[in-house]
């Protein structure tokens, strides 16, 4: 493989070397979550995902604009056009204004996002604030021929459109496959074609989210908005489009259709697309009973949970997988990620105390090229992981007295742990912030000592083996006591 970093890029299905349009720049947009409802677990693991390669074009010395819309408006039921708003349902559900119901969820979707420590995006644009942009790309849109409007409502003609354009781009699906297993037109329908989407939809006597229009009052179809939005921030060509696997079909040929028909350009370059979440081999689904919320994989309040899981070990946990692999949920594997997270954390904790020597056993340069490969590799951030746990040998090899390590070593060491592990990947200790925790703990293995040196050992083995009994396990050595979690 050529040197630097390689992107999988759904558009060709190859890998390819990354080549910004104008680099050291880099625009990436990613289809944000649509706010009327709590955030699930698998948008979770897409913005997981996104933010870890945010971080690693920024630590490549990118300079990276990362645009993650939110849909607060306008958003239907189903992926052609039918069904109920769901803001307006929602928001009559819960008795309040539909822009509360926008307001809750948002909020409540950053503090999901802060929890698992991911970055803020560098523009963060909302559909309810670009309907002037959206009105005027379904305006250039039409002028070019490739839309319609019928009765207030303002149709894509796909089939138009793929005559001069690939509709299937993204896909690779069949066209006339398509068309066969779509619906037939009803007399009353008002599409042209079976696969015509809405780009701008007249509102009914009752819809409560509204805006006057060329064509009436109405409302923004679903996919208009991160056309308009991505070509307002990151112009009608930019490098990395985003999302979950399930956008691709629908929401992001949808997306190329729009773009390509107003600007005569395919918007990005690279299309990336994270994959599902499944729970015990099963896909995960609300209607299966089988989707977790964050917080009830946090409390454990779940069925299918036994107990509860940080949001840290969560993360690890959905790291320990490629992005483009299926992720699959179980106390087993949950329970695993958790002692591996901890080990990582408990050596990350021993590095200060490590005394350097003259000479070194180690070699920390070969680890860290190998993580740089991994991320060049497509973000292989499991190979990171396992290049982590090396490093985590080597940390408890010299504090337990079995190697040596000098100082530039060292140096090299304690660079790897934090760019990798806090800068890219964004974990932390969770321990560490708890300081109430470490106060007692330190109190009590001061007591310890103390009955150690008055050889009252069996205070000492009572502590000791109380404190394992929680999953705390204290371990002796020259330099003092020391106590991770197991």
């Amino acid at each position: 493989m050529d040197k630097g970093l390689h992107l999988y890029n759904t558009l060709t299905r190859t890998k390819e070397l990354f080549e910004p349009l104008q680099p050291p720049n880099v625009g990436m947009y990613v289809c944000g979550p649509t706010v009327y409802s709590d955030v699930h677990l698998g948008n979770c693991r897409t913005f997981i995902s996104f933010d870890l390669i945010f971080r690693y074009l920024k630590y490549s010395g990118y300079k990276v604009r990362y645009v993650r819309n939110i849909t607060d408006a306008g958003h239907l039921e189903g992926d052609r056009d039918e069904g109920d708003d769901k803001f307006a349902k929602r928001a009559k559900l819960e008795q309040l204004e539909p822009m509360e119901i926008v307001q809750k969820y948002t909020l409540g979707f950053h503090d999901v996002l802060r929890m698992f420590n991911t970055l803020p995006p560098s523009i963060e644009p909302t559909a309810t604030g670009h309907i002037i942009e959206q009105i005027e790309m379904i305006k250039i849109i039409m002028d070019n021929g490739y839309a319609y409007e019928a009765n207030g409502t303002v149709y894509f003609d796909v089939e138009k459109y793929s005559a001069s354009y690939n509709y299937t781009i993204l896909t690779n699906r069949n066209l006339d496959d398509m068309l066969a297993n779509t619906r037939e037109l009803g007399g009353q329908d008002e599409k042209r074609g079976r696969l015509d989407f809405a780009l701008w939809i007249k509102a009914k006597p009752e819809t409560i989210m509204r805006w006057p229009s060329p064509w009436g009052v109405g409302f923004p179809g679903w996919h208009i908005e991160c056309s308009a939005m991505s070509a307002k921030y990151l112009g009608d060509e930019f490098d990395i489009h985003g999302g979950g696997m399930d956008l691709a079909a629908t929401h992001h040929t949808n997306e190329i259709a729009q773009s390509e028909a107003c600007s005569h350009k395919q918007p990005a370059k690279y299309w990336m697309h994270t994959n599902m979440l499944t729970v015990n081999g099963a896909r995960m689904s609300k209607s299966a009973g089988n989707g977790f919320l964050p917080a009830e994989l946090f409390t454990g309040d779940h069925p299918l949970l036994d107990r509860g899981f940080s949001p840290m070990t969560v993360k690890f946990f959905m790291l320990q997988a490629h992005y483009r692999s299926t992720l699959d949920f179980s106390n087993e594997a949950l329970d695993a990620s958790e002692k591996g997270f901890r080990r990582l954390m408990n050596a990350v904790n021993l590095l200060d105390k490590l005394v350097p020597a003259a000479e070194s056993d180690f070699e920390i340069a070969p680890i860290a090229a190998n993580c740089i490969k991994a991320m060049n590799d497509d973000f292989n951030s499991p190979v990171v992981i396992a290049e982590l746990f090396e490093a985590t040998r080597i940390i408890n090899t010299v504090y337990d007295g079995k190697g040596k390590i000098s100082a530039a070593e060292l140096g090299k060491l304690k660079k790897l742990v934090s760019d990798f592990v806090f800068d890219i990947f964004g974990l932390k200790d969770e321990d560490a912030s708890n300081t109430e925790l470490n106060d007692v703990l330190e109190m009590v293995i001061d007591i310890r000592k103390a009955a150690k040196e008055n050889k009252d050992y069996a205070t000492s083995d009572k502590i000791r083996l109380g404190l394992q009994s929680m999953g705390i396990q204290l371990k002796d050595s020259k330099e003092g006591t020391t106590w991770n979690k197991v």
